[in-house]
């Protein structure tokens, strides 16, 4: 079954099922489009340094990167603190957005999923990263607290993060495309030790010229 016609059953399943209602509707799209070639990655310096690169996600063929949500631990009050713990990207074909999937690579396992943000057109096509460095020995790191993305109609985004560090330089621009994929630098649980959770993360960019 093509990619299309699985969309084209599935919205008819959920209009049948009253779930849709005129509005659009996620679903995951996990490992399923990997193999989607890209033209570039976008990267900032300020990145920490625990944890491995974890899977890419990427959205499905033609469909970009229109808006996003994070994953935020608030304040533990001295108990041991991770900020943001992954980043979801939203996908849509077009500026219609009937009909979204989601990606989001390796996430942690603190907090809660803030809710969407979405630019008014067009596509995220840079970020920026609020990085605490290191606490050495004995402090709480929680390494990356907050991102920022830019929209292609010029419009800024922030997330619902923490406050812990300082924002670094901006990315690189995707240019004549979008965001379109990720990955992410996670430490995994540390079983009762300091958990820092996500380190850095790394977006991909495909060419709306070359559908």
């Amino acid at each position: 079954m093509s990619f299309e016609c699985a969309v084209t059953l599935l919205v008819l399943a959920l209009l049948g099922s009253g779930q849709v209602q005129g509005k659009v509707f996620l679903q995951r799209a996990g490992q399923a489009f990997n193999s989607r070639s890209y033209q570039s990655m976008l990267t900032v310096t300020n990145g920490e340094q625990f944890g491995n690169w974890t899977w890419p996600e990427m959205c499905p063929e033609n469909f970009f990167a229109v808006g996003f949500s994070v994953r935020v631990e608030s304040n533990q009050y001295g108990a041991d603190d991770t900020a943001l713990n992954g980043v979801r990207l939203i996908c849509a074909k077009d500026d219609t957005r009937n009909f979204l999937y989601t990606v989001e690579s390796h996430t942690g396992f603190f907090g809660d999923w803030s809710p969407p943000q979405y630019c008014p057109s067009g596509v995220l096509t840079s970020f920026q990263l609020r990085v605490e460095p290191h606490q050495d020995l004995f402090g709480d790191d929680t390494a990356v607290n907050n991102i920022k993305f830019r929209c292609s109609s010029h419009p800024m985004l922030e997330g619902a993060g923490m406050e812990w560090g300082n924002y670094g330089h901006w990315s690189q621009d995707c240019g004549r495309g979008g965001i379109c994929g990720l990955e992410t630098k996670m430490e995994e649980y540390q079983w009762g030790l300091d958990d820092s959770t996500l380190n850095d993360v790394r977006f991909h960019c495909c060419d709306k010229s070359q559908q």
